[in-house]
């Protein structure tokens, strides 16, 4: 199966930009009547004939679609410090994509190599991998923030005494080695084994990993400890380390 990306869907006719369009017309000669795949981007799969095989400007009528497809059974958020090594960072983005990852958020850290991070080509790189793993829903990369002011923003509608008002329906795990022996940590595995919500957030810190500031203001705003296994991993490593957990936990449910 070939899925083509529709920029705009609407009247029941999916349009193709001119990247798209050049794939599905010049690259794989598909021509007016042929029957296409199209996704929206947001979840659903579209059963298409073309009508117009420009190859600037496709697009194609909708007989059919499937809401849903390739999706998976929970919402996952995955904050992670963009690597001094940019193509380490997509390859994360690549892989975590393929596997299921709903938000991907860069952040910086007060102890990041890398303090700016565009984000035009992750985009790219989300797209290409949705459409490679036949997923219909291409994963939201969100512009950078610091990692205090998105422990902070996301927890603002929580009550004062920093536990989060979903705390039984969503999970917030924060890896990160804690020296204080009075604060357990779990694995990733453990964590997610007596949760039986769907909406999971996970934090992954830069080469330095986090500051203890950061790390106590995530423990303030309800996020629990894991550790990730014995092995040291790098930060694209331990970031797909930790979208897989969540894969394979949810696994058993399908």
């Amino acid at each position: 199966m070939e899925l083509f990306y529709a920029h705009e869907v609407s009247g029941g006719v999916c349009y193709l930009d001119a990247e798209e369009s050049g794939h599905c017309v010049r690259v794989l000669r598909h021509h007016a009547g042929d029957s296409v795949e199209v996704i929206d981007g947001q979840g659903t799969l579209y059963r298409c004939r073309l009508t117009d095989d420009n190859p600037k400007g496709a697009s194609a009528t909708i007989f059919s679609e499937e809401p849903g497809f390739g999706g998976h059974p929970y919402h996952l958020t995955l904050g992670c410090c963009p690597t001094k090594n940019n193509e380490r960072f997509e390859w994360f983005v690549e892989k975590a994509t393929e596997l299921g990852v709903d938000c991907i958020v860069p952040l910086i850290g007060e102890r990041s190599e890398r303090r700016v991070y565009k984000t035009d080509r992750a985009r790219r790189i989300a797209l290409s991998a949705t459409k490679q793993s036949l997923k219909a829903r291409i994963p939201e990369i969100a512009e950078p923030v610091s990692v205090k002011e998105y422990i902070a923003g996301e927890n603002q509608f929580s009550p004062a005494d920093g536990h989060s008002e979903r705390s039984e329906e969503s999970l917030r795990l924060i890896a990160y080695c804690f020296e204080d022996p009075s604060v357990p940590r779990i694995s990733i595995q453990e964590a997610l084994a007596g949760f039986d919500g769907r909406e999971v957030t996970v934090l992954i810190g830069p080469e330095g990993d986090f500051s203890p500031e950061e790390a106590a203001l995530a423990l303030q705003h309800g996020y629990r400890p894991v550790h990730l296994g014995p092995s040291r991993l790098r930060t694209e490593t331990a970031a797909v380390t930790a979208v897989t957990a969540v894969y394979l936990h949810f696994l058993r449910d399908r």
